[in-house]
């Protein structure tokens, strides 16, 4: 969508907004050297890790790496389109939108989800109305047999599918749609000449976006018809792997402490009724990055709250995993005998569910360990206390690890020195920092070590954003990394750090690694810049002779002649000799 604005146009808009302004509507800003610094609106913290440069026009926060423009940002806060987003910043400073580029496929495609949506908002109608019609008694008195009160229906849209062929089919039809843009859709099913409701006798769950869309339904068989949960397939409007069910909800709520995340719709609808705030589900699939990327944005962590059964504890698992690898903070909530969150609260009340304590992984994970260990054999407390070392290897936080370290040592019987002589390593250790990184990096939290190769290659990159080192002494080809090399390359080709990251057809990966190093080295002069520059190039240059000489040794190791062994060794003592004149260089 923002390629259809004139980039000049775009880089204006950048130019004659102030970003520290439009922030500073939203949170307190103080300002250190040449960038502002307060608390970051995306995660819960209480020391100053959120930094805005007015001079690049970007935001970036070195806790939960959330960073952008200051479209983005306007997006993020006030949950807007882009194209929203840029009116309201348009509208400030009294800009006019420009016309925009003749794009008939661009035309066609906007055309054609407009289509879909509306077509899904009407079916959407169409389904609650028969709710309460005759034809939809038996999903209606389904939905109520399951505790939900009419005031909660409606507030979900909740509806029902008649038991007919093609009752909607014809509705949408009669209201214009035509038989195609419906079933792209994927609310009917084409099969030669024949047409037919993709959903029939299922209680309905429309499935909303955070803007309003409705994108897709998913819906619960009212006979033996299988799937029992069948969901909108993938469509030019859906993708099951990038939205949440009840996302449109959780945009309404303002300092949401945590989102829920449950296994299924009436998980959402049940708990949301016996007064849980901040319920969402997934999509008829297993937990993917780009949902925990999106539930990211709404609170400052997550807790899975799955069914707890086998199937559910297992899928927990795995999307802690998820989690961690997006780097979003998550607990999770154990319900014993096997109950899921629905039946929890049923049984229990409000009151018992709002008492369960989260577990951190750790503790899920060493529990989960425990279940498949025989405590009371000596096999079993071994076993029991090297996997329990194995996750505590893992573990950043040395208070944390001593609580663990008891627990463990009154469950296994094993001193709490053999323990730790287990976990072969002492409280952790904060990795070293780069010398020309900028202060507020220092207080970073660590996520996983970072290579020195990639901190010099970011150091490099967050320089050449700055401007501090003319862009002839770069080249595309000085940075082996790839989402740093294609972010060198826009910025080489001449873009803005702002346009780079405003563009929608980046990689995730790639605007993550160029938002950081853009954040970096703001306060460095120019004549500090060059030399530092030098120094990286200089570094690089080092760390892959150094990278030829250990492949170069390791085929001596394996040459079949004497021959080849020799030309190894005299690549070996050329690469010595550039790597020894290197290092003399930079002392």
């Amino acid at each position: 969508m923002a390629g259809r604005i004139p980039s000049a146009w775009m880089d204006e808009l950048y130019a004659r907004t102030d970003i520290v302004s439009v922030v500073s509507a939203y949170l307190p800003l103080k300002k250190d050297g040449r960038r502002y610094w307060g608390l970051c609106p995306f995660h819960h913290e209480k020391t100053a890790s959120f930094s805005v440069n007015p001079d690049l026009n970007l935001y970036y926060c070195f806790g939960c790496k959330a960073g952008g423009n200051v479209v983005q940002f306007v997006m993020e806060m006030e949950r807007l389109s882009y194209m929203d987003a840029v009116k309201l910043l348009a509208d400030r400073i009294h800009m006019t939108l420009p016309e925009v580029r003749d794009d008939p496929d661009y035309e066609k495609r906007r055309s054609q989800r407009e289509r879909l949506l509306n077509a899904n908002r009407e079916a959407a109608r169409f389904y609650h109305e028969m709710l309460w019609k005759p034809e939809g008694r038996r999903c209606l008195d389904y939905l109520h047999g399951r505790g939900l009160d009419d005031g909660i229906i409606r507030r979900f849209g909740l509806g029902a599918s008649a038991d007919q062929w093609d009752s909607l089919t014809k509705y949408l039809t009669e209201k214009g749609y035509t038989q195609e843009e419906l079933h792209l859709a994927g609310l009917t099913v084409v099969k030669g000449e024949s047409a037919y409701d993709m959903f029939r006798s299922r209680a309905m769950f429309p499935i909303i976006d955070q803007y309003g869309n409705v994108l897709g339904f998913g819906g619960r068989a009212m006979n033996d018809a299988k799937p029992k949960y069948l969901n909108t397939s993938d469509t030019p409007v859906f993708n099951k792997r990038k939205g949440v069910y009840a996302i449109n909800l959780i945009r309404k709520q303002r300092d949401l402490k945590r989102i829920l995340l449950v296994e299924g719709y009436m998980d959402v609808v049940a708990i949301s009724q016996a007064g849980v705030v901040g319920a969402v589900a997934t999509l008829g699939t297993a937990l993917t990055n780009e949902q925990a990327r999106l539930l990211k944005r709404f609170a400052p962590e997550v807790h899975l709250a799955y069914d707890g059964d086998e199937a559910g504890q297992h899928a927990i698992e795995r999307g802690l995993e998820i989690f961690e690898a997006e780097d979003v903070p998550a607990k999770v909530l154990y319900f014993p005998d096997g109950l899921d969150p629905d039946e929890f609260i049923r049984q229990r009340g409000l009151d018992a569910f709002q008492a369960l304590r989260p577990m951190t992984p750790t503790a899920f994970r060493m529990q989960r360990l425990r279940l498949r260990c025989d405590l009371e054999t000596q096999e079993g407390r071994t076993e029991y206390a090297k996997g329990c070392a194995e996750l505590l290897r893992k573990v950043r936080d040395p208070v944390d690890v001593e609580n663990y370290l008891e627990l463990l040592s009154v469950q296994t019987g094993f001193s709490r020195d053999v323990l730790v002589a287990q976990i072969g390593v002492s409280a952790p250790e904060a990795s070293s920092q780069n010398n020309f990184t900028d202060k507020r990096e220092k207080s970073e939290p660590k996520r996983g070590r970072v290579s020195e190769g990639f901190r010099t290659e970011q150091t490099l990159l967050g320089l050449l954003a700055a401007g501090a080192v003319p862009r002839d002494t770069v080249k595309e080809t000085d940075f082996l990394h790839p989402a740093l090399r294609e972010a060198a390359k826009q910025l080489l080709s001449g873009r803005t750090p702002a346009d780079i990251m405003g563009d929608e057809n980046l990689s995730a990966e790639v605007l993550g690694a160029a938002g950081e190093a853009f954040s970096l080295l703001t306060n460095t002069d120019k004549d500090h810049a060059a030399q530092i520059a030098s120094d990286c190039l200089r570094n690089l240059q080092i760390q892959r002779i150094q990278q030829e000489i250990n492949q170069m040794t390791e085929l001596m190791k394996t040459a079949e002649t004497a021959e080849k062994q020799g030309e190894a060794l005299k690549e070996v003592a050329a690469l010595t000799k550039e790597l020894a004149r290197l290092r003399q260089q930079g002392r």
